[in-house]
């Protein structure tokens, strides 16, 4: 049975391959993405980018929000604009 089954699941070999590959990167990703030290370098250049005049008090803390909402799997929340009554009622 196991030579059989070896001839016919043989031509799905580079598919679980190419699955296998994907669950890796997924596994590598999401470690990088939730590591302390890869945070803290990212706060530290965040704060670098700040020093040197390259980002505005809210885009620093904005970047500090995303850093800190990832570390803790909070969804990242954008700011939309209000609607506009005037042209809501025009119709």
């Amino acid at each position: 049975m196991g030579l059989i089954s070896a001839v016919l699941g043989a031509p799905f070999a580079p598919v679980r391959g190419v699955i296998r590959l994907g669950e890796l990167i997924q596994e590598r990703v999401e470690q990088q993405l939730h590591d302390p030290a890869e945070a803290r370098r990212e706060l530290e250049a965040i704060d670098a980018a700040a020093d040197a005049g390259e980002l505005t008090p809210d885009e620093q803390e904005a970047a500090q929000q995303e850093v800190v909402n990832r570390m803790t799997d909070q969804p990242v929340v954008t700011e939309t604009p209000p609607a506009n009554p005037e042209t809501d009622q025009e119709e």
